[in-house]
């Protein structure tokens, strides 16, 4: 026979009602109390029955999140905050990717209504337009590093722009002046934000004219070909800022293969600070973005968003700051700069 409710609230000896709000962590309860409810909950091997639990609070446990891609490190590290975030909070989480796709997108999201609670969207698709036709106006979402400025949703947004403002300005402190960008998909709001700083920075220092964008698509094997490409160039670059680290250690192979010295002859920097980014070599500097710790900030403020009552104004719009971190491929010495 299963462990019901009642069965719990009868060994912690409490109200069935102080059980419920218990596990589902709404106030109420003393910390002392949760406490003993929950050891005893894990004790008798207790199970909610979600379809139950959903009847009463009108709620699925479960958040959606639709992402441009599911594969590389960026991602990875995201979907992990996201994660580690919800099951804190007894919440299951149901991953979709459109794979840049705007039609698979728009499927996505219309797939997950009914079956979640609210969610968080990262998606080149979606603009106003795209959000008004496939979203219901009261389903709670969170738009993560979207150009959409709109009081209906939430937004979480990278500073990109200044994250690769600083780091150029870095690059030329070290003295170098050809400095080339390798960029992203076209209508990434990430890649055109980070291109600006790298524009506006050069601008900035009278070098404008020596401002150079190479094509790339978030992959290592574009990074490798726009490497190539690079040295091709007649003056070569004396620095390469790759819009995200993947294409950063892709540029560092084909300078490699090319028996290129990096950073003396080049100096490669990356944006992420994806894992990996430090074992490399030589170890990659980049613009640190702490991955897990965004969609740790996205669940919460969708968590905050579903609970708030229905009159209560939108939170205004919310900007994760970056760090400059200086490895060996720029030939500075370990350091960590952070920026608000």
């Amino acid at each position: 026979m299963s462990v019901t409710i009642k069965d719990v609230a009868r060994m912690a000896n409490v109200s069935v009602a102080s059980v419920s709000r218990a596990l589902n962590g709404h106030s109420g309860v003393t910390a002392e109390t949760q406490k003993r409810i929950r050891e005893v909950a894990a004790r008798l091997r207790y199970v909610p029955h979600n379809a139950a639990r959903s009847l009463i609070t009108r709620r699925t446990q479960t958040i959606g999140a639709l992402l441009p891609d599911l594969h590389g490190a960026f991602f990875s590290e995201l979907i992990r905050g996201i994660d580690l975030a919800a099951r804190a909070r007894g919440l299951y989480l149901l991953v979709s990717s459109s794979h840049g796709d705007a039609t698979e997108a728009a499927i996505a999201l219309r797939a997950m209504q009914g079956r979640v609670d609210g969610l968080l969207v990262m998606s080149p698709h979606a603009d106003e337009a795209f959000l008004d036709e496939n979203l219901p106006v009261v389903l709670p979402t969170v738009l993560i590093n979207s150009h959409v400025r709109s009081e209906r949703h939430a937004a979480l947004d990278v500073d990109d722009f200044g994250g690769a403002y600083a780091m150029t300005e870095h690059l030329l402190s070290l003295g170098r002046k050809r400095i080339a960008f390798i960029g992203g998909p076209e209508v990434n709001h990430d890649v055109q934000e980070r291109c600006r700083g790298y524009r506006e920075a050069m601008a900035a220092a009278g070098l404008a004219d020596r401002a150079t964008v190479i094509a790339g698509d978030f992959t290592e094997e574009s990074g490798y070909h726009a490497g190539k490409q690079a040295l091709s160039m007649v003056p070569r670059p004396d620095a390469i800022f790759a819009a995200n680290d993947m294409m950063a250690i892709g540029c560092l192979s084909a300078l490699s293969e090319a028996q290129v010295r990096t950073p003396a002859d080049i100096a490669v920097v990356g944006f992420d600070d994806i894992p990996m980014a430090r074992y490399v070599t030589p170890p990659l500097s980049t613009v640190r973005v702490r991955i897990a710790e965004l969609g740790e900030a996205a669940l919460e403020r969708l968590v905050r968003m579903i609970e708030a009552a229905d009159d209560a104004p939108p939170e205004p719009r919310a900007v994760v700051g970056t760090e400059l971190v200086v490895r060996a491929s720029c030939g500075g010495s370990d350091t960590v700069r952070r920026r608000a």
